[in-house]
C-alpha cells in the first residue's frame, strides 16, 4: 500500500492553504522522524547551501537544525499554487546557543507526487538578528500556532 498525505494535487486555493498549514504544524512539532514522513523516500532538497535527498538525510538535517535553533517558532503562508506545486513564504524565530535571537525569512518551492508527498523542496533563507523584545511569535512552543495568532501578512512581515 502506498503512502498518502492529503490533501492531494491538483491543489485548489483551500487545499493548498491546508497543505501549508499542515507543514507549519509539523515543523513546529520539531520531530524529525515524523516530519520526514511528509516527503517521498527520495525527496530532493535544497536548503540554503545544502543539497541532499532522501528521508534519512532529511531526518539528519532536521535533527541538526533543531539542536541548535532553540525556541523555534515558524509561520508559513501560501504565496501561489498550480497543479502539484506550491510556493510558500515563511518566517521563523529562534535563539542560538549563545542566546542571540534571530528571525529567518524565506521562500520555499514545493513539488508533490500524486500521493501528496513532497518530492522536491527548494528553500532560500536569510537570517536577521533581532533583540528579544522584537520577537513576534509568542505561542507555547509545545503547541501548534493558535488559529487566532496573526499571519505573516497581519504582522507586516
Amino acid at each position: 500500500m502506498s503512502e498518502s498525505r492529503p490533501p492531494l494535487p491538483p491543489f485548489t486555493a483551500a487545499s493548498a492553504a491546508q497543505k501549508v498549514r499542515a507543514a507549519e504544524d509539523g515543523w513546529n512539532g520539531r520531530n524529525p522522524e515524523k516530519v520526514a514522513l511528509a516527503y517521498t523516500p527520495d525527496s530532493r532538497w535544497r536548503n540554503r547551501a545544502e543539497i541532499f535527498s532522501g528521508r534519512p538525510a532529511i531526518v539528519e538535517f532536521l535533527t541538526r537544525k533543531w539542536s541548535r535553533e532553540h525556541e523555534y517558532r515558524l509561520i508559513k503562508e501560501l504565496w501561489a499554487f498550480h497543479e502539484n506545486r506550491i510556493a510558500v513564504r515563511f518566517a521563523y524565530e529562534f535563539q542560538d546557543e549563545s542566546g542571540a535571537w534571530f528571525r529567518a525569512y524565506g521562500n520555499e518551492n514545493w513539488e508533490f507526487d500524486a500521493n501528496g508527498l513532497m518530492q522536491a523542496r527548494h528553500a532560500s533563507i536569510n537570517d536577521l538578528p533581532i533583540q528579544e523584545g522584537e520577537r513576534l511569535f509568542h505561542w507555547d512552543r509545545s503547541s501548534p500556532r493558535p488559529a487566532d495568532h496573526p499571519s505573516l501578512s497581519d504582522l507586516g512581515l
